[in-house]
């Protein structure tokens, strides 16, 4: 599903919008259950009947009036609140000033056709996606109002994450979340594909539904997501291969042991091994440049041969395990910086692919949105 060239996904035009929608929410025992993703596979065209199933026996609410939702989640020890709504895609920007959603990695077209494909049998929208921005005071000062009142819901869910949820239906605070977030220009940080799907299913049918799309709005600036690496691991790839491959590219390194390497990583800096012996290597950045460009950009290319496949792993951990498995080059990447990947987008550019964690993302079921509300 993943293999072909990646594109730039379309690019939504401001005034940033989330409208209101009839929330489904899933009860706490099926949230974060296995079960639960289950009730969105094939055959796709069931999942309505499926939830309505589930309504009527108890185990989903299905709200009767469209509200935003504030969506406060606690997973790990780390507290987020977002708005949840349907992202308005109607528009296209016709220029970049205009934006007001970025990508900042690129997708594979087949990939989005299928989630479109999906999406649309299914009639639903399962999972918001994720949006990150540096947020008006004028929206924190509502969100703290809201949050004196008394939640719509709360519940710990199977998966241990901690949600609380209200409803926004007041017109007075709708009116100021639509003029405060107007000018909003946010990052998705998580669901480019579906993104790209939203904006595939409104071209090929266009009406109400279609032209908005779920998503959540998290203020980086009121409670931020913690942005993490995403490490590689080449495949058929040597230690002494990639080292020699650093001599041709002009990357500097040192051999050394697994104890610095697997500490906290500067900007510059990758931790390389086979699971028996490790490097650090030491790249030249430029001013408007992250280490996950330069190592695709340079690195990469001077590999000789190439890589049979480039594994992605978000844990220190994980990675060590994949070069146990097989002839393999694990990379350790350091966490990029919010406001680099901000500049990255500023600079008109795109990141490589999974080269960032926006963590945490909340369990699948706590608001779920169907295109048959109109």
């Amino acid at each position: 599903m993943d293999a072909g060239p990646l594109v730039l996904p379309p690019r939504v035009a401001r005034p940033l919008r989330l409208l209101p929608f009839r929330g489904i929410m899933l009860a706490a025992g099926r949230i974060g259950a296995p079960s639960s993703v289950r009730a969105f596979t094939r055959p796709y065209r069931e999942v309505p009947n499926r939830l309505q199933r589930w309504e009527a026996g108890g185990q989903l609410i299905h709200d009767a009036e469209p509200a935003v939702y504030l969506h406060e989640f606690t997973a790990d020890g780390t507290t987020v609140r977002g708005l949840v709504g349907a992202l308005d895609i109607s528009r296209q920007a016709s220029a970049r000033g205009d934006v007001a959603v970025f990508p900042h990695e690129g997708v594979h077209p087949a990939q989005a056709d299928e989630l479109a494909a999906r999406m649309t049998e299914m009639q639903t929208n399962p999972a918001p996606i994720l949006l990150v921005h540096r947020g008006p005071a004028s929206v924190r000062r509502l969100l703290d109002t809201v949050q004196q009142r008394p939640p719509t819901r709360e519940l710990t869910d199977r998966g241990g994450q901690h949600h609380r949820v209200w409803a926004i239906r007041d017109r007075g605070d709708l009116a100021v979340l639509a003029e405060s977030l107007a000018p909003t220009r946010a990052l998705i940080a998580d669901g480019h594909h579906r993104y790209t799907a939203y904006l595939q299913m409104q071209r090929a049918d266009p009406r109400p539904s279609t032209s908005a799309g779920l998503a959540i709005l998290v203020d980086q600036d009121d409670t931020p997501l913690l942005l993490g690496p995403i490490h590689r691991v080449l495949g058929h790839v040597t230690l002494e291969g990639l080292l020699a491959a650093c001599d041709r590219a002009g990357v500097a390194f040192t051999r050394t042991d697994e104890a610095p390497a697997v500490a906290a990583l500067p900007a510059d800096t990758l931790a390389a091994t086979d699971g028996r012996r490790w490097a650090l290597l030491r790249l030249a950045l430029p001013s408007d440049r992250i280490a996950v460009e330069v190592l695709h950009d340079q690195l990469l290319p001077a590999l000789a041969p190439r890589p049979t496949r480039v594994g992605y792993q978000h844990t220190v951990d994980d990675a060590l395990a994949a070069v146990t498995t097989g002839p393999a080059t694990a990379l350790l990447m350091p966490a990029p910086d919010f406001a680099e990947v901000l500049a990255v987008c500023g600079h008109d550019r795109l990141l490589p692919e999974k080269a960032t964690s926006f963590q945490p993302k909340p369990n699948v079921g706590v608001l779920i949105r169907s295109l048959r509300d109109g």
